[in-house]
């Protein structure tokens, strides 16, 4: 999570109708949501979504149930479940045992967001590093995923990621740095520890923090695309509500600065997301 919501009617992405994207992390089951989210879900499928990766976290221990309910009921929506680095304080021996039994259920592929976030910092360092290592280290026991929250002010952030990842995950486990605004050195060094990266709307703003000279060189099949849904909304949408149909969006200036076609992006992107979360060739409709 983070950037900005807000709460008007989205319009489905029309411009790459014909690819069918997978968002990999969306926070379909938040309250922005509650009013109108089955209308969501159809404006994504017809933006052309072949899925959707809910995420669980972010919102509260206790909010993560939601996200396994959402895919139990929708075909073409998976689930993730995990302790927010804003909600690491929660973490201890309850919430622990509360991810592992959510990660047991159906359709639940990653553990996550989970993280450090040393630019809020709602809980202390070494309280958000303890969370962070004791989830990677439940990956690697149950053979699953991490979907990656990492923000800092200073490079300090990103060196205790990676160190808490190699050391806790032991070259066993993959992951994704989702809303990826780091650089591209940092990139390429998770790269090499198993670990995708994942561009969001922020890869479309006129101030895109350098992100778009990242995302061009860095491989194809690194790669995923995200809408952080409630958050931020691609160029032409902010200050509203972001939702998935809106992923087509950020794929589009990925093909624009990896100079290729916006269908070859979709395929690549689709195809990295089914490998890391390990779903089927295509979800049902």
């Amino acid at each position: 999570m983070g950037g900005q919501a807000g709460a008007e009617k989205a319009e489905p992405q029309t411009r790459a109708r014909a690819a069918a994207w997978i968002d990999s992390h969306a926070h379909v089951t938040a309250h922005e949501f509650d009013a109108d989210r089955a209308a969501v879900l159809e404006r994504a499928w017809a933006a052309g979504l072949e899925a959707i990766v809910a995420i669980g976290a972010g919102y509260g221990v206790e909010h993560n149930a939601e996200a396994p309910a959402l895919a139990r009921t929708n075909p073409r929506v998976v689930a993730t479940v995990g302790v927010h680095p804003h909600d690491a304080a929660d973490w201890g021996p309850t919430a622990c045992a509360r991810v592992r039994a959510w990660l047991e259920l159906p359709r639940v592929v990653a553990v996550g967001e989970c993280g450090l976030d040393y630019h809020y910092m709602r809980a202390p360092r070494d309280v958000q590093r303890r969370a962070f290592a004791e989830q990677v280290s439940l990956a690697r026991e149950k053979g699953l995923p991490v979907s990656i929250h990492v923000r800092g002010d200073d490079p300090l952030a990103y060196e205790d990621l990676l160190e808490t990842w190699q050391s806790e995950g032991q070259g066993d486990v993959e992951g994704v740095l989702h809303c990826y605004t780091g650089t591209l050195e940092f990139a390429r060094r998770a790269i090499a520890q198993r670990l995708l990266v994942s561009f969001s709307g922020i890869l479309t703003f006129k101030r895109d923090r350098g992100l778009r000279e990242v995302a061009a060189k860095l491989p194809l099949s690194t790669l995923l695309v995200e809408t952080d849904a409630p958050l931020l909304a691609p160029e032409g949408f902010r200050g509203r509500r972001n939702e998935p149909c809106h992923v087509g969006r950020v794929g589009e200036v990925l093909a624009a600065v990896q100079r290729v076609g916006v269908d070859e992006v979709a395929t690549a992107t689709a195809a990295n997301a089914r490998r890391l979360f390990r779903l089927p060739e295509r979800a049902a409709s």
